[in-house]
Formats: structure tokens, C-alpha cells, sequence
């Protein structure tokens, strides 16, 4: 797909606030020194092959879309060092979390992007990517916010084209309705087919699965997450 054919969007759409609590000077110091180390520059043309952005020697590329904190990027990057992750953050003070934790365990098998996730799909070369994960997205609950749910018909595209056949796109969510919304959506697109084999499947969490502070939360307030996998057919 020619760049200028691909599916565009407004940058600040999908999430919201991007700072929380000041940052202390050693996350600043953390960040500075992190990124760069691990931050993507989306100004270079991409590499055809990936795994050459990676310091290690990686076979394949997995990317996580908003990491909130990075528990769950980090066990899977610590548990496979020969697969690189790519990790999606524009909240500042998960970003400078994850530097912090990088600082004192470095990881070569991993990269970052700061800003919107749809810069970075747009970036990324065809068929580049093994997996995607997006895991307790920002719900947006009101109706009239629907419309800036990360899941939906533009970005299951671009899903599509950086997806390789056969890569996988894992969805998680404690918000019933955006868990019903990714199926219908999903299965509206045609690209992606569903992997449940038994009505248990979608509440079963993920092989290796580390738990998130997101999960623990929703767990404590009485909702059942639920773990989607859908396959780039």
C-alpha cells in the first residue's frame, strides 16, 4: 500500500490525558537516557526487516499498544529474548516507568514509541509484525465517545496491513460493551478471525500471563476481564 493510500486519522483521537503527576528528576534523567537507547525515530524510513531495529538478535516483532506501566512488556520481553517488542506509551509518566525499570534491567530486544500508536502503524512496512496487543484500552464509556475507541474499522486496517498472515491480535478488557464492540468489529472487518474454541476461552487468560494493575483493579471491583485472540487470516 502506497503511503498515501493508507487510512488516516487524528492524531489525538484514541487516547487522552498524556501527563499525570510531575516527574520526579530521576525518571526525567531515565527518559532522557532511555529514549535514546529504545525510542523509535519515525522521521528515518523503516528498516525492510525489523529486527534490525533491535540490538539483539530477534526472529520476531511483537507490538503492545499502550502499556500503561509496562508490567506486562516487560515479563514478556524479560521471558523471550529473542523476539523484539515494540511498546506504544504517550502517557509521560508510563513511559518514564518503564525507562526506570530499563535503567536497572536493560533489555536489547526492545523499542519504544511516545506518541500516537497510528504514527507508528503508519510507519511500520507490510506485513512486518507477529503479534498485537492491546490490552484494557481506554474504554471510552459514553456513547457520543465511542467514536475514539482505539478498535474500529481504520485501525483494524492498518492492523491488517502490518500484520503478518497468520500473526495474532489479543485484545483484553474488563468493559463488557468495548469487549462486544471488538468482536463486531473484528468480525464485520473479514480480516481477522476469532480463536474461541468454548464459551470458557475468552474469560481464560493468556498463556504467561503476568496480570496487570489494570486486571487487578477490575478484578477487585467485581468485573470479569475477558481475553480476546484473533488471527490475520
Amino acid at each position: 500500500m502506497d503511503p498515501k493510500d493508507r487510512p488516516t486519522r487524528a492524531t489525538e483521537a484514541f487516547f487522552g490525558r498524556r501527563r499525570g503527576k510531575t516527574i520526579r528528576p530521576q525518571q526525567a534523567a531515565a527518559l532522557e537516557s532511555g529514549f535514546q537507547t529504545y525510542r523509535l525515530d519515525l522521521a528515518a524510513a523503516p528498516p525492510a526487516a525489523l529486527r534490525t531495529l533491535f540490538a539483539a538478535d530477534v526472529s520476531a516483532v511483537q507490538l503492545e499498544i499502550g502499556f500503561g506501566g509496562g508490567e506486562h512488556l516487560l515479563h514478556r520481553a524479560t521471558a523471550a529474548p529473542q523476539t523484539g517488542f515494540i511498546g506504544v506509551e504517550p502517557f509521560v509518566n508510563g513511559m518514564a516507568k518503564l525507562m526506570m525499570a530499563v535503567r536497572e534491567k536493560p533489555l536489547a530486544n526492545l523499542r519504544v514509541h511516545d506518541d500516537d500508536a497510528t504514527r507508528l502503524l503508519d510507519w511500520l512496512p507490510p506485513a512486518s509484525l507477529d503479534g498485537i496487543d492491546l490490552l484494557y484500552p481506554d474504554p471510552w464509556p459514553k456513547k457520543k465517545h465511542w467514536k475514539r475507541r482505539f478498535v474500529g474499522p481504520v485501525n483494524l486496517d492498518r492492523f491488517a496491513h502490518v500484520l503478518k498472515p497468520g500473526g495474532k491480535f489479543r485484545f483484553a478488557s474488563d468493559i463488557d460493551t468495548y469487549v462486544n464492540w471488538t468482536l463486531l468489529h473484528c468480525r464485520a472487518h473479514g480480516a481477522f478471525a476469532w480463536q474461541a474454541q468454548e464459551a470458557a476461552d475468552w474469560h481464560r487468560p493468556y498463556d504467561g500471563w503476568p496480570g496487570t494493575r489494570y486486571e487487578a483493579k477490575a478484578l477487585r471491583e467485581g468485573r470479569r476481564p475477558a481475553y480476546l485472540t484473533f488471527v490475520r487470516t
